[in-house]
């Protein structure tokens, strides 16, 4: 699989990676441009994946890479992952974003996308 390096550094790119996959699972919808959109529906879907295993290397794992975020109602975003986002999966095998186009921004024409799990 090749990844798209985003015009950034490596761990600019982790780092810009790991706080939109922390948003999308805190508020299950997320406006960006097409291609980080693209990138991070992999980076969420393997998330998802991990956190239906429901094991205690499993949550380490996601506690690693996610952003410690709290959400309004004082859950972490591991939390939230584990509890509300794996559970509403459990029966799917794969595929739990969805990217959309939207428009083109004005300034730098990036083509826009929002990033959603379905």
């Amino acid at each position: 699989m090749h990844n798209r390096k985003l015009g950034r550094t490596a761990d600019h790119r982790k780092a810009l990676l790991r706080n939109l996959a922390t948003e999308v699972i805190l508020k299950g919808k997320i406006e960006t441009t097409e291609m980080k959109a693209k990138e991070l529906a992999s980076v969420v879907d393997g998330l998802i994946t991990t956190a239906k295993k429901d094991t205690l290397a499993a949550r380490r794992s996601a506690a690693a890479y996610l952003m410690p975020i709290t959400a309004k109602d004082g859950k972490t975003a591991v939390q939230v992952l584990f509890s509300e986002v794996a559970p509403k999966y459990k029966d799917r095998n794969g595929g739990y974003t969805r990217v959309t186009k939207t428009y083109v921004r004005r300034g730098d024409a990036a083509p826009m996308a929002t990033i959603e799990l379905v």
